[in-house]
């Protein structure tokens, strides 16, 4: 990972969480600040297997956990095998419920990427633990005894997410509605089993981490803590970590380093500056100078070109970063486009026009007609004749020949370009 360290400007890491906008909601917030102030403590935050790999919205929780750690604090990242079998309530409505052995798959994948953001080594090293272990030892009769008996019918419905899907014409199964004991009682054997003081989680979680510190209390009579980070939106109030739709990932599989950089430098002037709070370890001094630079030259897109690289370096690596720069170099005729990896070229693919088309008929105006680069194929002509048609960076000089085999990427793809901007990707048929 990137070098990473808190900011030694603010008086401790309760100040740089909540000038970062970290702290959206808490429990009793001097407490918190003096915890966090105070001897190390142990804490958690929880990701259920759901999916094959986290994304966007976890990354929040991810780096808050290594700053916290950076303070000197333990963390212990949970991955729910037992949770991730019924999954938390959605507004949308009822989950699918996934095979055990899918959900055995993803806990071991998830678990492997919390390793990407926290140290197992020094004197507070991370631990992963998964819930599964203690809740398969647990019996139905002993959970409706020892633990449902502290829990309130009455306080469990008018939890924000619970409220609403029992106005729901679906309503809500008891299996979703049951969720919040599974997670409140993962603090109290936190608590007990390790000392765990903290939980964190997104604050639409917030029902479900006040559930924990109401359990612990009324069980072992201790004083815990809860804190919820905000959600994430863009300045136009719309859903933050998604692109044409898709949730950003952050396995490479499912999100190339290329689209991933990309999102990051496609951040708008008015948005840039909180990402590079949230999503960044760059100082408050670094952050304002480039907030400046955002007000001064925006055109220059600075902040976006130090988030992208910043966030890229952290999920994908400094290498992987670099390449990703080289390729977007190359594909605009700044550097050795068959240095382009195949993935790459397949997430360009889908971000800009495409077409397939058979080598024969792969000449220079059917590639700019077919990608809608231009209109048709007499402008396509006059873009070739006045030499603002590219192949694979190459002027056309001849419109009506075929490429040549030798000349497609990878065997498959052809990189199109009229003009300096207008890109597109053939691919063979």
């Amino acid at each position: 990972m990137a070098e990473q360290r808190n900011d030694p400007s603010f008086e401790n890491i309760f100040q740089e969480l909540k000038w970062r906008g970290l702290i959206h909601v808490s429990t009793d917030e001097a407490a918190l600040e003096e915890a966090l102030a105070g001897e190390p403590l142990t804490y958690y935050c929880g990701f259920d297997p759901t999916a094959a790999s986290l994304h966007l919205g976890h990354l929040v929780q991810l780096l808050t956990m290594r700053r916290i750690q950076l303070a000197g604090h333990k963390p212990l990242g949970l991955v729910g095998g037992a949770t991730g079998l019924i999954g938390d309530p959605r507004e949308s409505g009822e989950r699918v419920l996934n095979t055990p052995e899918t959900v055995a798959g993803w806990v071991s994948r998830l678990q492997n990427q919390v390793r990407h953001y926290v140290s197992f080594d020094g004197e507070n090293p991370a631990e992963l633990v998964n819930n599964l272990d203690w809740w398969q030892g647990v019996g139905a009769l002993e959970m409706m005894r020892d633990i449902g008996k502290h829990f309130r019918v009455g306080t469990m419905v008018k939890k924000d997410i619970v409220a609403k899907r029992l106005e729901s014409e679906e309503g809500i199964s008891y299996t979703e509605f049951s969720y919040q004991i599974l997670q409140g009682y993962d603090f109290l054997r936190l608590h007990q089993d390790y000392g765990c003081a903290l939980q964190f989680g997104g604050s639409d979680q917030w029902g479900n981490l006040t559930a924990g510190t109401e359990l612990v209390r009324k069980a072992a009579g201790a004083q815990v803590h809860a804190l919820g980070t905000p959600l994430i939106t863009n300045s136009d109030g719309t859903k933050f970590g998604k692109s044409e739709g898709n949730a950003i990932w952050l396995d490479a599989e499912l999100c190339s380093p290329y689209a991933f950089y990309q999102f990051w430098l496609n951040q708008a002037d008015s948005d840039v500056v909180g990402r590079l709070k949230v999503f960044t370890f760059l100082s408050r001094a670094e952050i304002e100078e480039l907030q400046q630079a955002v007000e001064s030259e925006p055109f220059k897109r600075e902040a976006q070109k130090r988030l992208a690289w910043e966030v890229t370096t952290l999920v994908h690596g400094e290498e992987a970063t670099r390449k990703v720069i080289a390729a977007a170099e190359a594909l605009f005729g700044k550097g050795d486009i068959d240095q382009i990896d195949e993935p790459t070229l397949q997430a360009v693919a889908a971000e800009v026009p495409t077409a397939q088309l058979a080598p024969e008929e792969a000449t220079p105006v059917n590639l700019l007609a077919e990608t809608g680069l231009v209109s048709g194929k007499g402008e396509a002509r006059r873009a070739v004749e006045q030499g603002g048609a590219y192949v694979n960076n190459l002027k056309a000089e001849d419109g009506l020949t075929p490429v040549p085999d030798s000349e497609w990427l990878h065997g498959k793809y052809l990189l199109v370009r009229r003009g300096k901007k207008s890109l597109a990707v053939v691919t063979r048929g």
